[in-house]
């Protein structure tokens, strides 16, 4: 084996991070293929169907840029990774029902792929890598499954089609030449799929605590090297490259989101007509959402802080008005809470503290009737995390969205559950398009100080987001940021992190 160069030594030597990438077991997609053959075949059992047919699934393609031969950086489709695993595109995977097998089908590549692209894989490197019973080419789809069906008619398919209740854009079942030949069932698999995914295995949950992991390390760099003067997207990209650097992440869960001064009241600020390119200036508050993604598995974190290291009073105000929501939120989760009940907690705590504050007079129980908290937090309180970040199964068959401002926005209504991976992210802004229309209405303008509310004008906005595992019995904070301001301000003053005993 090759001795390390003196510069990768060196370099080891002085790194600002303690985490390595950490080898991937392909046995967590074992065990999801066997989640879901269980489910589904318990689900058939109960429907009084026979244990006959194929799961398959078409894996993601690769896209060019437009009418360009610009090839973007290819990610797996989710359902296929949750399943398979694969990292190539073009490979369609099946599962059969009654035996139990997995197959996967890969690209017949052409040779001159090995002149530009690299060594031509055979299928036996397939098998092996990714833990399949089965490895053959994608042509071969229709004579092998022909051939290992064992029902009578037609072989059947179950496909994946089913609406994605965060994008409203539906899952694309797979396609191939010759589907003809097969019966199709376009119902069955989604939803049973999809309920697989939202509570989450040991396996699973050891790679969101490795992206959490190395984005918790990254946010605290970031915060420790902000300064008065910098461009937004500079902050976007110290965390990329720690990210990429020491964790191995070459892809991120979601677009950073570098909001200063008042941008930090643009929810998804970030995207490209608003693209991180603000001068930071001193007095600003920083809101930095940014999550790397593991081996698939995403991370999905929010920090908020001053941007010259030292909160105001106002900003103490609001930060901790929004800290004392979050802490009391995972404070309170466990299985068989309702998400609609913690969403309506972390308004009433962030209510409380403006009425506190003077920014809001009134009854805190009128306000909750009449909505106000949805003026300053129009966003739900928080999403199911996984191999997506907002991971599907939000909305099952039964559970109904609610229709009242703010918690229409919420992307899920359910009850708890043991291994469920959720963030916690409460918020407080300052939105002059919420804002000016509540002030106006008859409904709710006896509750703002008006004084006070234009005070806080550009303000922007706090949120603080961490990913929240439901455990047997409460909750585990999987997160591991500075929250306190004083622990903000300590780090960010050259302090230790986590802080030790001595610095404290």
């Amino acid at each position: 084996m090759a001795k390390p160069s003196r510069e990768a030594i060196s370099m080891a030597s002085t790194s600002p991070s303690s985490l390595s990438p950490s080898k991937v077991p392909m046995e967590l997609h074992v065990s999801n293929r066997q989640k879901l053959l269980k489910s589904l075949r318990q689900h058939l059992s109960n429907s009084s169907r026979p244990h006959h047919g194929f799961v398959l699934l078409q894996g993601g393609e690769e896209q060019t840029r437009y009418c360009t031969d610009h090839i973007e950086l290819f990610r797996q489709e989710s359902y296929f990774a949750y399943l398979f695993g694969v990292r190539e595109p073009g490979f369609y995977g099946a599962i059969d029902i009654a035996t139990g097998k997995s197959i996967l089908f890969a690209p017949r590549l052409p040779a001159n792929y090995a002149v530009w692209l690299g060594e031509i894989k055979p299928v036996s490197y397939f098998q092996e890598r990714y833990m399949v019973s089965m490895v053959y080419y994608t042509d071969e789809i229709v004579q092998l499954l022909v051939d290992q069906y064992k029902g009578s008619g037609k072989p059947l398919l179950f496909l994946l089609h089913g609406l994605n209740t965060d994008s409203n854009n539906f899952s694309k079942p797979a396609e191939f030449k010759g589907i003809e030949n097969f019966e199709r069932d376009l119902t069955t698999l989604h939803p049973v799929l999809t309920e697989c995914r939202v509570c989450k295995s040991d396996l699973e949950l050891a790679l969101i605590q490795i992206a959490n992991n190395i984005s918790s390390e990254a946010h605290v760099e970031v915060m420790r090297k902000t300064k008065a003067g910098m461009k937004e997207y500079q902050l976007e990209s110290m965390f990329l490259h720690h990210t990429y650097m020491y964790g191995g992440c070459r892809h991120c869960s979601y677009t950073c989101i570098c909001a200063t001064g008042e941008n930090s009241a643009v929810l998804h600020y970030g995207h490209a007509a608003a693209p991180n390119d603000r001068i930071l200036e001193d007095g600003d508050m920083a809101l930095l959402d940014m999550g790397a993604e593991y081996s698939f598995y995403g991370s999905d974190i929010t920090c908020t802080f001053p941007v010259n290291g030292k909160f105001t009073s106002d900003q103490s105000l609001i930060y901790n008005a929004v800290l004392d929501a979050h802490n009391a939120v995972i404070a309170a989760m466990k299985p068989g809470v309702s998400w609609v009940d913690m969403h309506k907690l972390a308004e009433k705590i962030i209510l409380e503290s403006l009425e506190k504050g003077n920014i809001l007079v009134g009854n805190l129980d009128d306000m909750m009737v009449e909505r106000v908290g949805a003026v300053f937090m129009p966003h739900g309180l928080g999403h199911l995390l996984g191999i997506d970040t907002h991971d599907p199964g939000g909305y099952p068959k039964g559970i109904e969205r609610p229709k009242e401002p703010g918690l229409k926005s919420l992307r899920t209504a359910r009850q708890l559950l043991e291994g469920m991976v959720i963030t916690v992210e409460p918020g407080c802004y300052f939105i002059d398009a919420l804002l000016v229309p509540a002030m106006k209405s008859a409904n709710t303008s006896k509750f703002f100080n008006r004084e006070i509310v234009d005070k806080f004008k550009n303000f922007g906005g706090v949120r603080i987001e961490s990913d929240v595992l439901v455990t047997a019995n409460g909750s585990k904070n999987m997160t591991k940021v500075p929250r306190e301001t004083w622990e903000i301000e300590a780090v960010m003053a050259g302090g230790p992190w986590p802080l030790n005993k001595a610095s404290v």
